[in-house]
C-alpha cells in the first residue's frame, strides 16, 4: 500500500474528487484514512464488499454518519451559548439520540433482520406499482414546469428538481405534499448528518430540523393509527405486530429514510445530469433530437457523477483485498463514486457517453442493500428529462460557480441559476 495524501472530508474533494480518485485507482486503491478507515477505490474491491455481507456489515453506516454529528456537538459544546442552545434541543427532541441510534435501520442492518424489513417496504415499491406512477408524475413535472412559464431566470433544483420528487414521496407517504419546502429543508439537514457535516448547517440548525421532521413524522404516524390508509406510513404501522416487527421508533424512524432518500437521490441525479448535459453541448442536441435517448442518459448520469458517492461498512473479521490486511471491526468505506470510474469496468471512464454500456454501475450500491427506490428515481429521473428538455430552446448557466449540497456523501448540485429561452 503506498501512502498518498487523501483525505476524503476536504472541501476540495467535494468540489470535484474524480481526480483523487483517480489517483487511489492507480497508486493505492486501498488506502487506510487518518481516522482509520480504509477507502476503496477500484470497481472489484467495491463490489466484493457490497455482495458480501456476511464478510462486511452494514452497521457501519449508522456509527459512521452518527458519529459526524456527535464530533460538530462536541465543537459547538466549547461555545457556553451555543452550548446551552443545544441542550435545550436536545431535551426538546421527541425522539432522543439515543432511542434514535438504538432503532434498526433498514440501510444499517444485517441479515436475518434485514430480509423481513426490505419484504415489508418492498411491498410499496413493486414493479406494477411504480409503473402505475407514470402518469402521475408526468402531471406533477408538467405543473411544475408550468410555474417556469415566463419566468427567464429561475433556480432549477429549488423550482424543479426539488418539487417533482419530493411531491411524488409525499404522496406515497400519505403526507402533505404542499408542506415540500420543509421535507426538504428537512432532508438537508438530515444529508448534512449523514455526510460529516459539510457546509454552513451548524449543529444547531441540524438539531432543530430532526426536532421538526421528528414532530411532524409522529403527528402524521399517530394520525394513520387512528384512520389506516393505503399508504406506506400506514403499511410500517401495520408492521408493528408482523414478521419485521417494528417497534413505534422504528416507524417513525423508516417514515423519516423514506422521506429523505426519497426526494435526495432523484434531486441530485437530476442536477447531474444537467450539468453533465450542459458541459457537453453535442449530447444535450442529441438528446433534445432523439428523446429516446434519455433513459441510457439517466444511466450514464448516474455512473458519471453518482449523487451518492461512498458507504460504509464494518469487516467481521480480519480480511484481505488489494493486498491490504484489514483487521476485524476496521470501518471499510466503498467509494461508489470511484468505481463508476473504474477504466478497468468502464473504458474512457471519465468521458461522459450516453451511449456506452453502463451494465453494472454502482450509483444503487450492489446486493442486498441494493437501492430500494432505484426504480422509481429511473422513473421521476426519465419522465423529468423528457419533459424538461423539449421545452425551453437554450439553457444558460447564470453562475459559473457550482454550489454542491452539504454532503460528503451526497452529490449534487444545491442550486443552479439558470436562464432559459
Amino acid at each position: 500500500m503506498t501512502a498518498i495524501s487523501f483525505d476524503l472530508f476536504h472541501e476540495a474533494q467535494r468540489q470535484d474528487p474524480y481526480p483523487a480518485y483517480a489517483e487511489l485507482r492507480r497508486h493505492s486503491p486501498v488506502t487506510q484514512l487518518v481516522n482509520g478507515s480504509f477507502a476503496l477505490a477500484r470497481y472489484a474491491d467495491v463490489s466484493h464488499v457490497l455482495r458480501h455481507p456476511e464478510l462486511f456489515s452494514s452497521t457501519a453506516m449508522l456509527s459512521a454518519t452518527s458519529g459526524g454529528l456527535a464530533s460538530a456537538l462536541g465543537n459547538a459544546a466549547r461555545d457556553p451559548s451555543e452550548a446551552a442552545r443545544i441542550a435545550e434541543l436536545l431535551k426538546s427532541l421527541p425522539i432522543t439520540l439515543a432511542e434514535q441510534l438504538s432503532s434498526r435501520s433498514l440501510i444499517a442492518v444485517d441479515p436475518p433482520v434485514h430480509g423481513p424489513m426490505r419484504s415489508l417496504v418492498n411491498r410499496g415499491f413493486t414493479p406494477r406499482r411504480i409503473a402505475d406512477l407514470e402518469t402521475r408524475v408526468r402531471a406533477i413535472a408538467r405543473a411544475a414546469l408550468a410555474d417556469l412559464d415566463g419566468k427567464p431566470d429561475f433556480d432549477m433544483v429549488s423550482q424543479f428538481f426539488v418539487p417533482l420528487p419530493v411531491t411524488v414521496i409525499a404522496e406515497l407517504l400519505g403526507v402533505e405534499a404542499e408542506r415540500s419546502s420543509d421535507f426538504k429543508r428537512w432532508s438537508d439537514c438530515a444529508v448534512a448528518v449523514a455526510g460529516g457535516g459539510a457546509g454552513a448547517l451548524g449543529p444547531v440548525q441540524i438539531l432543530e430540523g430532526m426536532a421538526g421532521l421528528s414532530r411532524y413524522i409522529i403527528g402524521i404516524v399517530e394520525q394513520r393509527r387512528r384512520r389506516p390508509g393505503n399508504d406506506l406510513i400506514s403499511l410500517l404501522i401495520r408492521a408493528e405486530d408482523g414478521a419485521a416487527a417494528l417497534t413505534p421508533v422504528e416507524v417513525v424512524m423508516f417514515t423519516l429514510l423514506l422521506l429523505v432518500a426519497g426526494n435526495e437521490t432523484t434531486t441530485n441525479l437530476l442536477g447531474n445530469a444537467l450539468l453533465a448535459l450542459m458541459a457537453h453541448p453535442d449530447e444535450l442536441a442529441r438528446v433534445r433530437r432523439d428523446p429516446s435517448r434519455i433513459p441510457a442518459l439517466v444511466e450514464e448520469a448516474l455512473r458519471y457523477d453518482s449523487p451518492i458517492q461512498f458507504l460504509f461498512r464494518e469487516a467481521r473479521e480480519d480480511v484481505e483485498l488489494g493486498g491490504v490486511k484489514i483487521p476485524a471491526g476496521a470501518t471499510v468505506m466503498p467509494l461508489l463514486g470511484s468505481a463508476n470510474r473504474d477504466e478497468a469496468q468502464f473504458p474512457n471512464a471519465d468521458r461522459f457517453d450516453p451511449s456506452r454500456n453502463t451494465q453494472g454501475h454502482l450509483a444503487f450500491g450492489l446486493g442486498i442493500h441494493f437501492c430500494l427506490g432505484a426504480s422509481l428515481a429511473r422513473l421521476e429521473a426519465r419522465i423529468a428529462l423528457e419533459e424538461l428538455l423539449p421545452r425551453f430552446s437554450a439553457y444558460e448557466r447564470t453562475d459559473p460557480r457550482v454550489q454542491y449540497v452539504d454532503s460528503y456523501i451526497v452529490r449534487g448540485p444545491k442550486r443552479l441559476p439558470m436562464r432559459v429561452a
